[in-house]
């Protein structure tokens, strides 16, 4: 087996995805900031975030199905080509004079729609590209992707917006065309063959469903991946409220989220010797009693710089806590049904990230940013007090159990 630094094809893929991620995160950061710079309406910045995370509720079934129907590369060229012509509309209209707010919350909308058919469609395309003994060090390094970009992006995206507001715009059109273009030279198909579908679209939903909702490991993390995401998708807003009210540059606050990066970017190189020593059951509810307790302390904090240390010592163990997940999803479900059983846990892990932003949107606009900080940890201080009273976390085991595609979910929980 030769190592995964030298699979050609993976590394195409993951170089053309750091840089689309580095342009997402750009644009992210610069939504909220061009909302509150053009409305000054925290409210109306939350809007914007719960409008981008509202696919996550819609489509994330369909698509999960669609995926395992469908050709999985040419859902993700299409994906990437819808985003950057909308991405590109935000800059064109600032140019032009004619943004409105209707027009922010349309295209961010389109980006989170189409986001979630290529989440779904790389994820499950992934043990194509990648063998399986493989996969917990290829889920490590997208991780460290993922990261490394918001070290790179947060920085950027603030520097970006203040040369222009339309200027991160056109970075993360750009970025989807790099990603577009890097897909065309990946060899393998996406998936393995499969004959054509003779059953209804429904009930293909209706099996991913029951595959995830029987397994009870499953089924109890992604619940409190929900209550995480919930809470981490109202921080971040909490976040740029609060370094606003203290004053803080675009840049400024580029930099606070760059931080918080940072750790995660820690936790992803160290998140294989992890997973490899660190109990299943400790990793997970060592981490959520780890992220209330920081969030909790954001309260304290009076310096934006901080904020941003504080929100990183979270993140460090948030690669090593999702390599885990991801590898017990990869062990456990055959290439079939990928798509549909991951859709299905989105549903629910991703479809709370709408509902934290548009929360953080009411929390900071009626409370302050401070407040919200003590609710967010509540939430997650619940979330890990489910964890511990939960047996089929406290007994998960260390993934050295050999791959079983085909098994049933009921009996594996």
């Amino acid at each position: 087996m030769i190592p995964l630094r030298k699979n050609r094809d993976f590394t195409i893929l993951w170089g053309g995805q750091l840089v689309s991620t580095i342009g997402s995160e750009v644009s992210g950061l610069a939504f909220p900031l061009l909302v509150l710079a053009i409305t000054h309406s925290p409210l109306r910045a939350g809007i914007v975030g719960f409008a981008n995370a509202l696919p996550n509720l819609f489509f994330y079934l369909p698509a999960g199905a669609l995926v395992d129907r469908w050709n999985r590369k040419r859902i993700m060229l299409a994906s990437d080509g819808i985003r950057a012509l909308a991405l590109a509309s935000v800059a064109v209209s600032l140019w032009a004079h004619a943004l409105s707010f209707v027009l922010i919350v349309l295209v961010a909308f389109v980006e989170g729609s189409f986001g979630v058919f290529f989440r779904v469609s790389e994820s499950a395309a992934l043990p194509q590209v990648v063998p399986r003994e493989q996969l917990p060090q290829a889920i490590a390094q997208n991780q460290a992707r993922q990261q490394g970009a918001g070290v790179v992006s947060q920085p950027l995206g603030g520097f970006l917006f203040a040369l222009g507001r339309s200027v991160p715009f056109v970075a993360d059109a750009v970025s989807y065309a790099v990603s577009f273009v890097s897909l065309l030279f990946v060899r393998p198909a996406f998936q393995e063959a499969r004959e054509a579908p003779t059953s209804r679209l429904r009930s293909e939903i209706a099996e991913g469903i029951r595959w995830v909702w029987n397994h009870r490991f499953l089924r109890t993390t992604m619940f409190l991946v929900a209550g995480t995401n919930f809470a981490h998708a109202a921080l971040l807003l909490a976040m740029i409220v609060r370094a606003r009210e203290l004053g803080a540059s675009s840049t400024l606050v580029g930099a606070m989220v760059a931080i918080a990066s940072a750790g995660s970017l820690l936790g992803a190189a160290v998140a294989p010797w992890v997973q490899r020593r660190v109990p299943p059951s400790s990793l997970i509810i060592g981490s959520i009693w780890l992220w209330a307790v920081m969030t909790l302390a954001m309260f304290l904090v009076h310096e934006t710089l901080l904020l941003g240390v504080c929100f990183g010592v979270q993140t460090i163990t948030g690669p090593p806590f999702n390599v885990v997940l991801g590898s017990y999803r990869y062990l456990l479900v055959p290439d079939r049904l990928l798509g549909r059983v991951q859709s299905a846990g989105a549903l629910v892990t991703w479809g709370a990230i709408p509902l934290g932003s548009l929360a953080a949107g009411f929390l900071t606009q009626d409370l302050g940013a401070r407040p919200t900080f003590l609710v967010l940890g509540a939430v997650l201080a619940a979330v890990a007090a489910a964890a511990v009273s939960a047996r089929v976390i406290r007994e998960a085991s260390t993934l050295d159990a050999p791959a079983t595609p085909e098994a049933s979910p009921a009996a594996a929980g």
